[in-house]
């Protein structure tokens, strides 16, 4: 056994800061804090998950080999979050603000309300299709009944995901009734045309029958969609009859 001679040996304080799980402290430069530590198993915690719930659902994952596939023990797993439920909201959640703060961003844009929705349609078409992964899992709420119940934690999480959504595109729509590009309407209720006409085609992606029928590219019927809606809801000037 080393007794008095560890300090005096790089490899060997190398191998023993290592071994000290965590227990480095910040202010020795380069080296991995606890803290660190603890936010790198939570991230793998998270990854895993996401890959797990998108491949089996809600009812069928298995936090064994969601553990396995972080690298961690189960019983780490669990001081992190107590339950399969508690997992599947913060997967929810982390992705699900992400998305709303970078909608938000896009619809900050300055110019015609045809150019903001043009721009909210490229940005939300752009990031489901990125991120399906995350798309499937929050439209699982769509299949409770084939899939099982879901935790009541993980669709309040959907719901506000979805409101937030729509919340931002009526502000748009809002101030395009105000400025007088749109005619006057229920914006909340053409959000969510808007929205539930956008989540249809995006699902029409990844289901062969639907994406047959669909004939075009998605991105070519996606803005053509947008675009109708626009000349739908345009101001029409009218001339006064001599």
């Amino acid at each position: 056994m080393i007794l008095t001679n560890v300090s005096s040996d790089p490899a060997s304080r190398s191998l023993r800061a290592q071994g000290e799980d965590g227990m480095q402290m910040k202010h020795s430069g380069g080296r991995v804090s606890r803290e660190e530590k603890k936010q790198q198993s939570r991230r793998r915690i998270l990854d895993s998950a996401r890959d797990v719930f998108f491949r089996d659902g809600f009812m069928l994952a298995n936090l064994d080999e969601v553990a396995t596939k972080a690298g961690v023990a189960k019983g780490t797993l669990y001081r992190y979050f107590e339950s399969k439920a508690d997992l599947y909201v913060a997967v929810l959640a982390e992705n699900g603000a992400g998305f709303v703060n970078k909608m938000r961003e896009v619809a900050e844009f300055t110019g015609p309300v045809r150019d903001r929705l043009n721009r909210l349609g490229d940005f939300y078409l752009s990031h489901w299709t990125e991120h399906i992964e995350y798309f499937q899992i929050f439209w699982a709420v769509d299949n409770e009944s084939l899939i099982g119940g879901l935790p009541e934690d993980a669709v309040r999480e959907v719901a506000n995901l979805w409101e937030g959504s729509l919340s931002i595109l009526k502000d748009v729509l809002d101030h395009g009734v105000a400025e007088g590009e749109l005619a006057e309407c229920d914006t909340w209720e053409v959000s969510y045309i808007m929205w539930t006409m956008a989540n249809g085609l995006i699902q029409s992606e990844y289901t062969a029958p639907r994406k047959e029928l669909r004939r075009r590219p998605l991105q070519d019927v996606f803005a053509d969609a947008i675009e109708l809606l626009v000349l739908g809801l345009s101001r029409q000037k009218t001339s006064n009859p001599g």
